[in-house]
């Protein structure tokens, strides 16, 4: 049986207390990052929807550096959103930046009701390189 080890970046943010969860969890060379959410420190969400992008980003970037990843070793990616047709073209943009050039890892978007009082959650699976 292959062993699960959780991550934690090293600022770890409440969300992860407060609702009994691990940021990632390691089995072999994988690496199945928790939807990550535009939350600062205390948990609460950014309240412009951009700055929550990226700070969603910024969180899962944390997580996969803690495992020793980047967004390079992502393969599958799927995000959440509560009004994706108002907020596709913001998080296209915001996604060309981060993930930069092919080959791009898959990807599902989902539109969603609720997300805890956040309106963009990014949720990943990476390669952890050897």
């Amino acid at each position: 049986m292959t062993q699960r080890d959780a991550i934690f970046p090293a600022d770890r943010h409440a969300l992860y207390d407060i609702h009994q969860y691990s940021a990632a969890i390691r089995s072999g060379d994988l690496l199945f990052v928790s939807g990550q959410v535009g939350s600062r420190e205390d948990g609460s969400p950014e309240p412009v929807f951009e700055d929550q992008v990226r700070r969603a980003f910024a969180n899962l970037r944390a997580v996969l550096a803690a495992a020793g990843a980047d967004l390079g070793d992502v393969v599958d990616v799927t995000t959440f959103h509560t009004d994706p047709e108002a907020q596709i073209e913001t998080v296209l943009a915001i996604r060309a930046e981060e993930i930069g050039d092919p080959p791009y890892p898959n990807w599902t978007a989902v539109g969603v009701t609720w997300l805890a009082g956040f309106d963009f959650e990014i949720k990943a699976i990476a390669r952890i390189p050897r």
